[in-house]
């Protein structure tokens, strides 16, 4: 077979006239992501002789983003014997939409469709009967190399693929499971022969693994593979490795479902860090942390971050309820050990982030808002939390009535996420409550809009982190004249928090475009409050203001606002601003591990408070607000990156020592 067809970008003019073309669909959620999925099918089926003689595969990859006219014609003009698509929560309206009208302009087409959102589910996506429209049901591989030969057989028997769902004679048929691959090393590596090459991705997707050793209730991975965990053999990992790095990918993702599980994953870790060092990419990795390594996950976040390729850890709690983590089958990190490894990074200066998922089974309201002040306590970098998706294939999809789940589907033509909006211990006015919550928790505390205030509230049993944030929830939906707040009305009405790039909206106004507005919300509120009265919260509310991250490389500005606490000693400079604070505030700050001094006993004390950040990039005017935003979320991620530093630049002595 020639290379060119054997990388997938054959045109349709240049294919031979009796090999069939089969076209394999993906549609991301951003451009440039390699198909790996794809990769892995059509590299399958070429490794068939027979197949691989008598058919040219072709991948599309194009994000949901893009016009849909325009990606179905492009699919149109393929004229394909074959179409796949690959179907996940994020694609599947367009999918629908994409196959309906494909359908009309290639009748005599076949329509393949796997992935998690269709398997198993052949009721709901071949629900008109078409003839020409089938369901793979498991991993893709095997079904559609035994799909594919069958459509070429003499004689076409659907029965005799496994995992396999179609209509026949007027009735739904779906065939018997297909056995997981055991030996991995049975799929051909798309990477090594060439299935990638010609194309233009910069963001690299690999797998060493599949399988989960866990069975989370509300996930389908530990489901879909019965907890078992199959390898990929560590030279060919390493050979994809190098692939990756010389063909100049920017970005790499390691979609195991828990890298570092395997000890192994220290070694293969320090290896992309040299290949980085050789080659010049990948510039950035991300993965999955393991669940229940903690110390692994830690040096392989030291590695990467020596290496420069990763700035931040990912920390998978979901909970810190007992009983919900025991009703959702989660194996956990004990929290002790959680809070052991969080001080452990921080004196390493990495940034980490805490996952969080509202609303599981058995949460309520209450200890949502505790767990909260739990993390805030224990000094987590960022917090995110996550609306719990109910997801097709998991254990807690066939559990809907026994935990009372309510669901609405989030407003878009493109997804089809189901969100949970209900549970038998939390109403829908509860949970939209604690999205409001949340709303507050990641301005006020991950993007530090009261950092220091909350701090100082909370050790003083003044107010809760909890608590505040349930008050400034409250504030916010008391306040639509202005546009953040507007900001998110409608994006809790429509159910637009599920999206990550929701964040990072929320972080390019409150950091940036919206910036001054915030800071006179933020100065409205705490005016309200009975604890205004105490200097010391004053003081605390002036510092957060002017300690606010900026999240693009900008001018730095002297906020709006009447300060009488905090004296500013002059206007900012390019690094940012010289301030006068009492030693009060000061030694706040240092428990707050804002600073690393001892100046007790100074009156006054001088601080230089230094906006530069690392990594920080211009906001990208020509750009997208989606693509911003995606870099928002990302900095917020690793908050050290933005998060200013402060340097005491000088201290005057008390007159008299008590």
């Amino acid at each position: 077979m020639e290379s060119q067809e054997l990388s997938g970008t054959t045109d349709a003019g240049t294919a031979t006239r009796d090999r069939r073309r089969i076209v394999l669909v993906e549609l991301p959620t951003y451009e440039n992501i390699l198909p790996l999925a794809s990769g892995y099918i059509q590299a399958f089926a070429q490794d068939d002789d027979e197949v691989a003689a008598a058919h040219t595969f072709e991948i599309v990859s194009l994000p949901v983003t893009g016009d849909r006219r325009d990606l179905l014609r492009q699919l149109a003009d393929k004229d394909a014997y074959l179409y796949t698509f690959s179907c996940y929560i994020w694609n599947m309206k367009l999918v629908r939409w994409l196959l309906k009208e494909l359908r009309a302009l290639r009748p005599d087409a076949h329509y393949l469709l796997g992935g998690p959102q269709v398997m198993n589910h052949a009721a709901t996506y071949l629900s008109d009967g078409a003839q020409n429209v089938y369901v793979c049901n498991g991993e893709g591989e095997r079904t559609s190399l035994a799909f594919i030969r069958q459509l070429g057989a003499r004689n076409p028997d659907m029965h005799k693929v496994p995992g396999l769902s179609f209509w026949s004679a007027g009735e739904l048929v779906t065939t018997e499971a297909a056995p997981r691959i055991q030996n991995l090393m049975d799929i051909p590596s798309p990477f090594l022969n060439g299935v990638f090459d010609g194309h233009e991705f910069s963001f690299a997707i690999m797998e060493t693994n599949r399988g989960c050793p866990f069975r989370c209730t509300f996930c389908y991975w530990g489901a879909a593979t019965n907890s078992k965990v199959n390898k990929f053999e560590e030279e060919r990992i390493k050979n994809e490795l190098k692939w990756v790095s010389e063909h100049g990918y920017n970005a790499l993702m390691i979609a195991d479902a828990n890298w570092g599980l395997s000890p192994r994953d220290i070694a293969l870790s320090e290896y992309i860090v040299e290949c980085s060092e050789e080659n010049g990419y990948p510039l950035i990795v991300h993965m999955a942390a393991a669940k229940n390594r903690p110390e692994r996950m830690a040096e392989i976040t030291e590695i990467f971050v020596r290496g420069g390729l990763m700035v931040s850890q990912p920390i998978s709690l979901q909970t810190v309820n007992e009983s919900t983590l025991e009703m959702v089958d989660r194996k956990n990190i004990r929290e002790e050990t959680y809070i052991g490894l969080q001080r452990l990074l921080r004196e390493k200066r990495i940034s980490s982030y805490v996952e969080m998922i509202w609303p599981l089974p058995g949460e309520t309201l209450t200890s949502f808002k505790d767990g909260l002040t739990r993390l805030c306590r224990s000094y987590a970098d960022t917090i995110i939390v996550y609306p719990q998706l109910f997801l097709h294939n998991t254990p807690m999809y066939a559990q809907r009535e026994a935990l009372g789940i309510v669901t609405a589907e989030a407003a878009s033509d493109v997804s089809e996420a189901e969100v949970v909006l209900g549970t038998k211990w939390v109403t829908e006015e509860d949970c939209y409550e604690g999205y409001w919550v949340n709303h507050a928790l990641y301005t006020l505390y991950n993007m530090r809009a009261l950092f220091v205030l909350s701090g100082y509230l909370d050790a003083t049993g003044t107010l809760s982190y909890g608590d505040l944030f349930a008050e400034m929830a409250r504030y916010f939906r008391s306040r639509p004249d202005s546009e953040v707040c507007r900001f998110f009305i409608q994006s809790t009405k429509d159910l637009g928090n599920y999206d990550l790039l929701n964040t990072g909206k929320t972080a390019h106004m409150v950091l940036s475009s919206h910036r001054e507005e915030f800071d006179r919300l933020l100065a409205d509120f705490v005016a309200e409050q009975e604890w205004w009265a105490d200097p010391m919260a004053r003081q605390a509310f002036e510092m957060d203001l002017l300690t606010r991250a900026y999240i693009y490389r900008e001018p730095v500005r002297t906020p709006d606002y009447a300060f009488t606490e905090v004296t500013l000693l002059g206007r900012p400079d390019d690094k940012g601003h010289l301030v006068e604070v009492s030693a009060e505030l000061f030694r706040l700050l240092v428990g707050r591990e804002m600073l690393e001094a001892d100046d007790a006993g100074a009156e006054r004390v001088t601080l230089h408070i230094d906006h530069r950040g690392r990594q920080k990039m211009p906001y990208q005017r020509q750009r997208s607000l989606e693509h911003n935003a995606n870099y928002c979320q990302g900095m917020v991620l690793r908050s050290r990156e933005i998060l200013p530093t402060l340097e005491v630049a000088s201290t005057e002595a008390l007159s008299s020592v008590a």
